[in-house]
């Protein structure tokens, strides 16, 4: 690789990182022509990013970005190295995890996840549980809805009572009708002046 290609490899590496928020890296290793095309295939599906890239030139890349020091990560570099990049904090591991249902491999070497770095294969299984923001924000949905699904409920499975009451309360209002209030009020003014 010429010194201009790595220049352009590390600017494609730098590009992929620049703005994630979640980073993997992942070795790929011993996987063969087919099953690493279905392993990109799934990731493809799940919206994850995944370049095979050289160790060094991904820690030159590393070094590069402003704000996230991935020194922590350095020391996994090491084989065939896989960076996997995703919105969602748990999906890498959970395509990681699928595919070692049938395979060694992939293994987790390291991964960035919510500004935290986890480092070994061992993490694996906590980062596929790491609940991602729509999980979480649908859970505070459900909880937030909850209470009013409670009352609406309650409501619709008591439209007899709601309905008795305001029968009740209509004939209070009927009683005394709208047109002759009126005309009552009038023939008390005139029986009072005549007096």
């Amino acid at each position: 690789m010429t010194k201009d290609q790595k220049v352009v490899a590390i600017q494609e590496i730098k590009d992929l990182l620049q703005d994630a928020k979640v980073v993997y890296v992942a070795d790929l290793e011993g996987l063969n022509a087919g099953k690493s095309s279905d392993f990109r295939r799934q990731a493809f599906k799940q919206n994850i990013k995944v370049k095979v890239v050289k160790n060094t030139l991904l820690q030159k890349a590393m070094e590069q970005i402003e704000g996230v020091d991935y020194s922590e990560m350095f020391p996994s570099f090491k084989g065939n190295s896989a960076l996997m990049i995703a919105e969602t904090a748990n999906a890498p591991a959970k395509l990681i995890q699928g595919f070692r249902k049938k395979e060694e491999k992939p293994a987790l070497k390291s991964a960035f996840v919510q500004e935290t770095f986890y480092v070994g294969d061992n993490n694996l299984d906590m980062l596929a549980n790491i609940k991602s923001r729509e999980e979480m924000i649908g859970e505070i949905i459900g909880l937030l809805q909850s209470p009013i699904q409670r009352v609406v409920s309650a409501l619709q499975n008591k439209p007899e009572t709601v309905e008795a009451k305001a029968e009740e309360a209509a004939p209070a209002v009927e009683e005394t009708p709208a047109a002759e209030a009126p005309e009552a009020a009038a023939e008390s003014t005139e029986e009072t002046s005549a007096e």
